[in-house]
């Protein structure tokens, strides 16, 4: 959430990532801009986050919410000790931009 409002998960994906992926455009520059600016925000992000996200999207379209929340857990519990997220803390603490390792 980058607006820093708590939201339901159904308001966030409403609110924020279908307003930005499918509101019209007057011109093809304004939406290849809107469409670099989710990129980099995206890009942005810990490798591990984004692919971890991917996965565990991935997983629930063919799983029931039980196994998917074990799922999650699991691949959870095998990147809390990353060191992105180790970075991403001491980032915040020294009001920095993350720098995160490649995959």
């Amino acid at each position: 959430m980058r607006s820093g409002i708590i939201m339901n998960a159904r308001h966030q994906f409403s609110a924020c990532f279908l307003c930005q992926v499918s509101r019209t455009f007057p011109t093809q520059q304004q939406l290849y801009s809107a469409v670099d600016e989710i990129a980099r925000s995206i890009a942005a992000k810990s490798p591990l986050a984004v692919v971890g996200t991917k996965a565990i999207l991935l997983h629930k379209r063919d799983h029931s919410v039980s196994d998917s929340l074990d799922y999650v857990a699991t691949w959870n519990s095998a990147t809390l000790n990353s060191t992105d997220l180790k970075e991403a803390m001491q980032a915040r603490l020294e009001k920095r931009l993350p720098s995160y390792s490649k995959l």
